[in-house]
């Protein structure tokens, strides 16, 4: 887009950054009435949704490529890289190609298989065997390998049938007859063993047992608009919304790694799309609610000997776990409009794939007859375009305009194009920027995934931004910087659940980003003001609280004082909370509040909250800087006399002196140290406490890097640690605790096991 852009005349870009949304009209005319003349423009078009292109359709030349790769991975015993390229192969095989007389995708799944069987990935080779028997019944390998499976999962009976089955279809004799071999000894261990039957179902779609028992009402406030409230008194840890998304969008960093519709993680038998090379999935039931084109399998061959099975397509059926599913007839396909092969969607930012989502659900839903302003009318969402950057400004018009093209291409889009409807996709654009919100998941380290605690590594959590979505409902709960409830996804469908309790009529906030304890006021509002064009007026912007005054402040240069040294910017946003407050709210001895000491008239930045010293703020930062950057090298020696350095300067309460604990607690554990690494971890705890309290959830993240160190020392601590992680993680996402976090149940596990 960056090219549209520089073609844009200067007169036309001042008209777009002066406009407004009554002026949108007739800028987005303008433009597009530009565009149209501008050849350039039509082969950016045609680039990004002409079919002629297909650089996202099926290419049985890199297919086969791919495939030539993986069996050279493959005999080389380098299945990890084996296994990487037959998906890859799997995502742009056409389902209709042949090899070597055989269906190509079918021999992908059967080849991925046996790299999955190799890996021990047995269910999940199991569930390829099954693909590739749906894709075509008559393949003796596809049928053996299954058989092979079945043997390792002790599923005899299936075994016997799958084997009988490949016998049946090989069409040589030595593979018949070492067949036979295999189902003698089958026969003889089905005899002495019970069957056991493996079912692996996944149900990605039915994430939620507990339902909301809350009555939720819509206000409207002054300050903040609309706002959600309660009729009655909520207690804590109640579920209070839960919502399926309206529209939802993958993050372009996660399509190789989540599914592309329930954008859970991608387990090792991710299966493509069946027309385009785009989207990945966990399952064809994921697949089939994304809504990529059918594909019929191949006509099953039959010969002289298929009369045992003439009902092989029942037994295929009752075999297969992992069917294709298909959603009733008013289910919106989200996918199916970008499944041409054309590749706008991996192009265009998320945002912008999301709106089209949008603008193509409410068509589906209200009717190809209706325009595009009572189509977004429904959706009732606030944008902020009057206050975005002309900057800003200019791409929202010139991908409005793309996208109505680009959906006009790929997808018969008979809305017309004009200048009322690109300016009414520019708002939608700006709604979305607004209102939607990132779908996270908590990622962990592969700590857990043994039988056993690693002494060289820490179980660490963060949240990954995997999609993103819009809530119609849930887009109409705002803000706050110490927020009352908290949002989590499972799958795609939003949580919302109270972190403390809520009285009658008090509205209920989440947190749009940064919270009290993470950055500090000024931080904040720059990125609120920035992100959603408003300045932040909540309990932790607008009173003083301990946090904001020390995350990043200064200690005084007396040792025995306790006092707060703060830089002009944190100052000045300090002081100007005191304008808005009829008294300055007390605070702890060892943080006094803002106001002038009784010894000196000196107030400003670098003095002494308390007792008035002067610091140098400016030789205090340079050496900062410094001392970050040994400690940023781990080298443990000159780390830890880098510390004692910090702490000396910076507040004991000081984020800067947690990270660098949380440095140093990573850095031992590498070394083997992890008595160090424990006390460093709790250090660090010990501040992060004094910024969130002592129940927050990222407490709860640091708690369990501190448990798995604990385990790994046999520390019985660790018991009362999991216990207190447990209980944050409870109070937070509730009977969805476990799902959440699967590792809780392994900590808890291993606790256990400590000696006694």
């Amino acid at each position: 887009m960056e090219k549209l852009k520089s073609l844009v005349p200067n007169n036309l870009k001042q008209m777009v950054a002066h406009s407004t949304p009554d002026d949108l009209p007739l800028t987005s005319s303008s433009l597009l009435d530009f565009f149209l003349n501008l050849q350039q423009f039509h082969q950016i078009v045609r680039d990004l949704a002409g079919q002629e292109s297909g650089l996202c359709a099926k290419n049985i030349d890199s297919a086969l490529e791919l495939k030539q790769k993986g069996n050279q991975y493959y005999l080389s015993g380098d299945y990890s890289h084996a296994l990487s390229c037959y998906t890859k192969a799997l995502r742009v095989a056409p389902m209709d190609a042949n090899d070597k007389d055989r269906n190509l995708v079918a021999t992908l799944y059967v080849n991925r298989a046996s790299v999955l069987q190799k890996r021990d990935h047995l269910v999940e080779c199991l569930q390829d065997c099954n693909r590739a028997v749906q894709i075509c019944p008559s393949y003796a390998k596809a049928w053996y390998r299954r058989g092979k499976v079945n043997v390792s999962l002790e599923n005899h009976d299936d075994a016997v049938h799958d084997l009988t089955i490949a016998k049946n279809r090989e069409s040589s004799l030595a593979g018949k007859k070492q067949i036979e071999s295999e189902l003698k000894i089958i026969l003889d261990q089905s005899n002495r063993t019970s069957n056991k039957v493996v079912q692996h179902t996944k149900n990605n779609l039915r994430v939620s047992d507990e339902s909301v028992q809350v009555q939720l009402q819509c206000v409207t406030t002054p300050d903040k608009g609309r706002g959600i409230t309660s009729q009655y008194d909520i207690p804590e840890g109640s579920l209070v919304h839960s919502e399926e998304p309206y529209a939802v969008t993958i993050s372009k960093h996660c399509r190789e790694t989540h599914c592309h519709y329930c954008l859970n993680e991608l387990p090792a038998d991710a299966i493509p799309c069946t027309s385009c090379s785009i989207p990945l999935y966990c399952s064809r039931r994921c697949r089939g609610q994304a809504g990529g084109q059918v594909f019929k399998n191949c006509p099953m061959e039959r010969n002289i000997n298929d009369s045992v099975f003439d009902n092989l397509e029942e037994y295929i059926s009752q075999i297969t776990l992992d069917n294709d599913f298909y959603p009733e007839d008013e289910h919106i396909f989200e996918h199916k409009h970008e499944c041409k092969g054309v590749h706008w969607p991996v192009i265009l930012p998320s945002d912008v794939v999301l709106a089209g989502r949008v603008l193509v659900k409410s068509v589906q839903k209200n009717g190809v007859s209706m325009d595009v302003p009572n189509l977004l009318g429904k959706l009732e969402l606030s944008h902020n375009y009057s206050q975005v950057s002309s900057e800003s400004k200019l791409e929202s018009h010139i991908y409005a305009i793309v996208l109505l093209y680009c959906l006009q291409h790929s997808y018969g889009f008979e809305l017309p194009i004009n200048g009322a409807s690109v300016s009414q996709v520019v708002i939608l654009i700006s709604q979305i920027r607004v209102n939607s919100l990132a779908i996270v998941r908590m990622d962990s380290n592969n700590y857990g995934q043994s039988d056993h605690v690693s002494s060289g590594s820490t179980c660490t959590v963060e949240q990954v931004r995997v999609g993103l979505a819009i809530y119609t409902a849930g887009s109409l709960f705002n803000h706050s910087c110490l927020p009352n409830i908290h949002a989590y996804f499972l799958s795609r469908t939003l949580m919302i659940r109270t972190t403390e309790f809520v009285p009658s009529g008090y509205p209920l906030e989440l947190s749009y980003g940064p919270q009290v304890g993470q950055w500090d006021c000024k931080d904040r509002l720059k990125f609120l003001e920035d992100e959603y064009s408003f300045r932040c007026q909540c309990s932790g912007c607008s009173e003083l609280n301990t946090s904001d005054l020390v995350i990043n402040a200064f200690c005084c240069v007396d040792p025995n004082c306790p006092g707060v040294v703060l830089d002009n910017s944190i100052l000045n946003c300090e002081k100007q909370k005191r304008k808005h407050l009829p008294a300055v709210p007390q605070c702890s001895s060892s943080v006094p509040h803002l106001q002038e000491n009784n010894r000196t008239s000196r107030y400003g930045p670098g003095y002494c909250l308390k007792c008035g010293s002067d610091r140098d703020l400016e030789s205090s930062y340079a050496t900062v800087d410094e001392a970050w950057i040994y400690i940023r090298r781990a080298v443990l020696l000159d780390a830890s006399r880098f510390l004692g350095l910090l702490r000396s300067i910076l507040h004991a309460y000081n984020k800067r002196i947690a990270e660098a604990e949380d440095n140093l607690a990573q850095a031992s554990c590498l070394v083997g140290d992890l008595i160090s690494a424990r006390d460093h971890c709790k250090a660090s705890i010990e501040i992060l406490e004094k910024l969130y309290g002592h129940n927050h959830i990222v407490i709860g993240y640091e708690l369990v890097k501190l448990s798995s160190i604990q385990l790994s020392l046999d520390d019985h601590n660790a018991v009362d640690t999991i216990s207190r992680l447990a209980a944050i993680f409870l109070h937070y996402f509730g009977s969805h605790a476990e799902t959440m976090f699967p590792h809780l149940l392994f900590l808890q596990r291993e606790a256990l096991k400590l000696p006694q």
